[in-house]
């Protein structure tokens, strides 16, 4: 049976509109997604019929809405098969998620010279935070070095997972190459010097079925609108052990479980890191995509999205002035590409006027644009919304931007 795309179509109702006059083609899903309309109607329906604040009150739409917040972290913690509800814990998007890592877990359990290893492609928000550790404790931050197909260079692994290695913290799949990590063996790796295992899976959570249990991480971000749901909402996983042991990130209000002038007791995890009135909404809506996603089937969306990236990679290919950055054999579906001497702003500008969406510039990973010693790129990046006939008028709008620059 084909995928339905036409039907998954009619979910979007962005979709149907046009952009510069032409139908949209929205080909920048790395950066966010596409909303669908049972969330749109979730939030609706939220602010319609029972908007109330949540944890504090006993009266009915108080409860309803305490009810479905906490239904949305059940539906999370089935979804990346976390051992408890407790495990899961709202933020406001991954980079949150890993700052929270570093300033609580970090400060309290790593000293001076203590290894964090990360990746050469990985986003800022994953070096950043490390490097400010590095400078208030005196951490040292490691990094695998990647070849110029964005593919770890693992020869050096045992010396760069040794004793003094305390956190591994990497990408699940890379948002600027595309490059699907081999997080398992590097997590077995981790575990055996008693590292604790950090995974990004911002890029990821939308592509690939991810168990906690299975590939062995302690901690795991992502951000709710890289799947399909709002923005400003995010998901922390982390280990009950973990979480009970570390101090909460921000105090105030709804984390805590008494306060006086001599002292405050905190709640117990998750909500001691939710301080303040949370984002309700953006909760409930994150479950709702996450179940539609679901009932479609995550191994139907993969198999769907490697269609559309194995079809427009050999598109591309046939354009001698297209080169390609990022050939990794396991890749998700991103294309980060050059067209010789046209800067990737130019080649975003003029798809723009065919209606086509795209992505241009580091996104986020400097250090990545640094290894191929290049500017910046074009990325187009695929979801399963997305349809050959669309691919089509973007390989046509990429030969208009080598006609317009000849």
């Amino acid at each position: 049976m084909s995928f339905p795309v036409d039907l998954i179509r009619k979910d979007f109702p962005i979709l149907t509109r046009k952009m510069s006059g032409k139908p949209l083609i929205y080909l920048d899903n790395a950066a966010t997604t596409q909303k669908p309309q049972i969330m749109i109607d979730t939030i609706v329906d939220f602010y319609s019929n029972y908007y109330a604040n949540i944890h504090r009150s006993v009266y009915e739409f108080s409860q309803i809405a305490t009810e479905q917040y906490e239904t949305a972290r059940t539906i999370i913690k089935e979804f990346i098969n976390a051992e408890t509800t407790e495990e899961i814990v709202f933020t406001r998007g991954a980079t949150e998620g890993i700052n929270l890592i570093a300033n609580t877990y970090g400060k309290k359990f790593l000293k001076k010279g203590d290894e964090v290893l990360v990746t050469e492609m990985e986003h800022h928000s994953n070096i950043v935070p490390w490097q400010e550790l590095a400078k208030e404790i005196g951490i040292i931050l490691r990094y695998i070095p990647m070849n110029d197909n964005g593919e770890l260079v693992l020869d050096n692994i045992d010396d760069l997972i040794n004793e003094k290695t305390k956190i591994v913290s990497i990408v699940h799949v890379s948002n600027s190459l595309g490059t699907v990590l081999p997080i398992k063996m590097l997590f077995d790796k981790a575990k055996k010097v008693g590292a604790i295992c950090v995974l990004d899976a911002s890029q990821s959570i939308q592509h690939l079925n991810i168990d906690v249990q299975e590939i062995g991480c302690d901690f795991l971000v992502f951000s709710g609108h890289k799947i399909y749901g709002p923005t400003g909402i995010g998901v922390l996983y982390g280990k009950s052990n973990l979480l009970e042991n570390i101090p909460p990130y921000q105090t105030g209000g709804d984390m805590i479980r008494s306060v006086s002038f001599e002292r405050t007791i905190y709640a117990d995890v998750p909500q001691k890191f939710e301080a303040g009135t949370q984002h309700i909404e953006g909760a409930i809506a994150l479950g709702a995509s996450i179940r539609y996603i679901h009932n479609i089937g995550l191994e139907k969306i993969f198999a769907y999205e490697h269609e559309l990236l194995n079809y427009a990679t050999n598109k591309m290919k046939e354009i001698p002035e297209v080169t390609i950055i990022g050939t990794a054999k396991n890749k998700a579906s991103v294309i980060s590409f050059m067209l010789e001497d046209i800067h990737p702003h130019d080649v975003g500008t003029i798809l723009d006027k065919f209606g086509i969406a795209v992505r241009t510039g580091q996104h986020c990973t400097e250090p990545v644009m640094k290894h191929f010693n290049i500017p910046a790129t074009t990325r187009a990046s695929f979801a399963f919304y997305n349809t050959i006939d669309e691919i089509n008028v973007f390989i046509n709008g990429i030969k208009e931007v080598i006609e317009t620059f000849k």
